[in-house]
């Protein structure tokens, strides 16, 4: 079936595969204070806060602007969400710390546990 308007067949213009578009790595420091303080509804006077009590502590560009990577904002959504529930600023970096520290370990369990199939 041609379409007259391309002169091709109308099905070959849906059917080409377009490439996969790259998505970053979750660690690159993409966003600005404008936009984190607009993603998580939060002041930018806020993540300036948590950068100046390295809590979060956000790449730097040439020109000294701060940039935040997902996981940063992942972090710091965190941290919000644990300030909504009554904690201080030092509670909340504390457990997060914490959390963290319990992540490792359990993976490292899981290495010491589950060894490797060529170990067996």
């Amino acid at each position: 079936m041609s379409d007259p308007r391309w002169g091709r067949a109308a099905h070959d213009a849906v059917a080409r595969p377009r490439r996969p578009v790259p998505f970053p790595d979750d660690a690159v420091p993409l966003y600005t204070v404008g936009q984190v303080a607009d993603m998580l509804g939060v002041q930018a006077a806020f993540l300036r806060r948590l950068d100046s009590q390295q809590v979060v502590t956000p790449w730097r560009s040439p020109g000294g602007q701060r940039r935040y990577s997902r996981l940063e904002i992942d972090h710091i959504d965190a941290i919000t969400g644990l300030l909504d529930e009554g904690l201080t600023l030092a509670g909340a970096k504390r457990i997060i710390e914490l959390q963290n520290e319990i992540a490792v370990l359990r993976r490292q369990l899981a290495a010491v546990s589950d060894p490797p199939a060529t170990e067996r």
